[in-house]
């Protein structure tokens, strides 16, 4: 017998799992896919680290996992390489910041120096989302000749055009309305505001626009040509791009593939209807509708019920866990969830849509409960935002000899190199989490390897962000995860009712948590749910990442009044040092 375990799937813990594909008795192959989970931004397959017959599944659909818990029993197989070992051993903890001298040397590119397409280049990168423009950027500083190819008229992938951008200028517009109504209890009162909806969209346009504009500006100052089509692999040293003047083949001595992801479509739904869109049909903002649905309680979906909400709709959400933004800690989530709740028309926690029929006169959803009950609303629109799926399949990067799993990842190490040595690959298309800042130092990170430099991915952690209204904010060790873990920590907490600056600011429902390792009081997580805690976490990222103490933080001086001053009152809370509140007992 040999225990299957969870293998490594990044920064994420109690992911929910949302289909089991394999039965008690099925033969599987190695690599076989075994379950499916979905985060706030992503499904994935988790495939079998050997072969062997299914003994038992030890999950079910609707659980929720993390790294080393038992999913099945195989026998038939060889226990010494089960996932995560069998028996009772423990799993083996991540490994920490890589040593230098373990990072392996760069490679010798295996690509022809002289191509024999239309255009050739030291370095070709496949598309130019945050992850794939600062490659291009920065082997280009660094000597290369680069060409960078990007199937849309602008460059900067769905971050810039369509996704992190444009959502951020919408909740932007949702936070002012949202506060010009609020300040009528504190004797400012406003009339409500005309919705101009064609200028709202003319000027979220234009942001993004400058931005792109920006890029396009920078690439010729770096000399970087860029090829607009769609490419994809025609052999390990060239891509076949189709563009407006025909087909073009692109040949090179190394590439960069970071061709990203595309919004997880659920068969159930008749996507083909104008009234159901995805993340990029939402924020075209198309009109404001009466009663709309949201299918996702993650990040993507409740960033855009905040904006529609403010907008005008009557939103209501629907989430299958029972707490919105899973993966985040409950308490960090409790005070969105108790603002929302009086702003949205409904959050139907435990919930799943079973079917969605088009009507003429609307949308009707027909909804499961968790004891089986269901229940149909009709709705003038809906946003499904179930996850993301990435996109290694459709650039067609087999022909190049690289791996793509069933799902469309590609595995790389931690130089970002694929299977096949001049090849290496960043973003949303290497797994989880699917973040544009994960992106941008994958990206740099596979430039300098390609110009020779020894470099590997060695980030501690990568902090997560919900921009909704209040913003919440988490990096590291979360306590869920430490307590399904059973790993001791201690932790230190500040709320924000005794914040100065956020009483000030009428916005006092938030808060500041850090965890601490209990051997050296080392900071190995935190969260924070409050106004701008998105920009705050960045202090406790720092912190993690240069192996800073309670004391390292609480001696910090910060500048008074400010929220950022509420992350060195939780070191303080955690230390028993504080004087704004009465310190804790010590256990």
């Amino acid at each position: 017998m040999a225990d299957i375990k969870l293998p490594d799937i990044g920064d994420f813990t109690d992911v929910p799992i949302v289909a089991v594909l394999v039965s008690v008795g099925d033969k599987v192959e190695a690599e076989d896919p075994l379950i499916e989970l979905e985060s706030d931004k992503a499904t994935m397959e988790v495939p079998s680290p050997q072969a062997g017959v299914v003994k038992e599944i030890k999950v079910k659909e609707g659980d929720t996992v993390s790294e080393g818990d038992l999913i099945m029993v195989f026998e038939g197989a060889d226990e010494g390489s089960g996932g995560g070992g069998g028996g009772d051993d423990k799993p083996a903890e991540k490994a920490e910041t890589p040593k230098q001298d373990d990072t392996p040397a760069p490679k010798a590119a295996s690509g022809t120096k002289a191509g024999s397409g239309d255009m050739h280049a030291d370095l070709v990168v496949l598309g130019s989302g945050p992850g794939g423009y600062t490659a291009a950027f920065r082997a280009a500083d660094l000597g290369k000749s680069v060409i960078l190819i990007e199937r849309y008229s602008t460059i900067g992938g769905v971050c810039l055009n369509v996704g992190c951008i444009p959502s951020k200028a919408l909740l932007h517009a949702a936070k002012v309305i949202t506060e010009t109504e609020e300040m009528s209890s504190h004797g400012l009162a406003f009339k409500r505001p005309e919705i101009e909806l064609d200028n709202l969209r003319s000027w979220k346009d234009g942001v993004v626009k400058q931005l792109t504009g920006g890029l396009a500006g920078l690439s010729k100052q770096r000399k970087v040509q860029i090829v607009t089509g769609w490419g994809e692999f025609s052999g390990a040293n060239s891509i076949s791009v189709s563009t407006d003047d025909g087909q073009k083949t692109v040949t090179f001595d190394q590439c960069i593939i970071a061709v990203g992801s595309t919004p997880v479509e659920l068969p159930f739904i008749p996507h083909d209807d104008e009234r159901i869109v995805d993340s990029t049909g939402a924020l075209e903002l198309s009109n404001i509708p009466k009663k709309m649905c949201v299918l996702g309680g993650g990040i993507i979906g409740f960033e855009m019920a905040t904006v529609y909400e403010a907008l005008g709709s009557e939103v209501t959400v629907v989430e299958m866990m029972d707490q919105i933004l899973p993966g985040a800690d409950k308490d960090i989530v409790k005070p969105l969830s108790k603002r929302m709740e009086k702003r949205l028309k409904s959050i139907k926690l435990k919930t799943k849509v079973t079917d969605v029929k088009a009507q003429k006169n609307g949308l009707k959803v027909t909804f499961e409960d968790e004891k089986g009950e269901s229940s149909s609303e009709m709705f003038d629109k809906m946003l499904v935002a179930v996850g993301r799926r990435p996109l290694g399949a459709s650039c067609a990067a087999d022909k190049a000899g690289v791996k793509v799993s069933d799902r469309g990842f590609i595995n790389v190490d931690h130089q970002q190199r694929t299977n096949v040595d001049h090849i290496f690959a960043i973003g949303d298309v290497v797994g989880q989490p699917m973040l544009a800042h994960k992106a941008v130092h994958e990206g740099k990170v596979a430039a300098e390897v390609v110009c020779g430099e020894k470099r590997a991915f060695d980030a501690r952690i990568i902090p997560s962000v919900a921009y909704t209204d209040p913003e919440v904010a988490w990096c590291g060790v979360t306590e869920e995860q430490a307590k399904k873990e059973g790993r001791k920590i201690h932790k230190g907490v500040f709320p924000w009712a005794a914040s100065g600056r956020a009483l000030a600011n009428g916005r006092s429902e938030g808060m500041t948590k850090l965890i601490f390792d209990p051997e050296d009081d080392r900071v190995i997580g935190g969260a924070i749910v409050g106004t701008n805690a998105g920009d705050l976490i960045s202090e406790v990222a720092l912190a993690i990442e240069m192996g800073s103490d309670a004391v390292d933080l609480g001696h910090t001086i910060h500048p008074h009044p400010t929220l950022s001053e509420t992350v060195n009152f939780a070191a303080e809370m955690f230390e028993g040092t504080i004087t704004d509140l009465m310190p804790p007992k010590k256990k």
